[in-house]
């Protein structure tokens, strides 16, 4: 098992909007090709309250990359994604990084 953490960067004004993105959008694609999340964060203490903090979950290197391939070719999500940014992108940018449970953490 590896993890993913990813960090989102929202457009100043637009957290609420790419939250809503991923619980009436995002996750029916996930589900539909067997993408796993750990947790969903937002920043109350840190360098932004614009930040939306979340972590996946994958059998394998491999794993991450064909589910992930295949939900962001998938047409219906570039469509579906497109309809939630009429005025433009709602995430400035982001990062991610695939992380390897230690053998005494309590994520395995």
């Amino acid at each position: 098992m590896v993890y993913e953490l990813r960090i989102y960067h929202c457009v100043p004004g637009c957290l609420p909007k790419v939250l809503d993105r991923f619980e009436n959008v995002v996750f029916d694609f996930w589900d539909k090709y067997g993408i796993k999340q750990v947790g969903f964060w937002t920043t109350l203490i840190g360098e932004s309250n614009q930040d939306i903090t979340y972590m996946l979950k994958w059998d394998s290197l491999a794993d991450r990359e064909t589910k992930w391939a295949a939900f962001q070719s998938d047409p219906e999500w570039i469509k579906k994604r497109a309809a939630t940014e009429p005025n433009g992108p709602l995430v400035l940018s982001y990062s991610n990084s695939i992380l390897d449970a230690t053998g005494f953490s309590n994520i395995k």
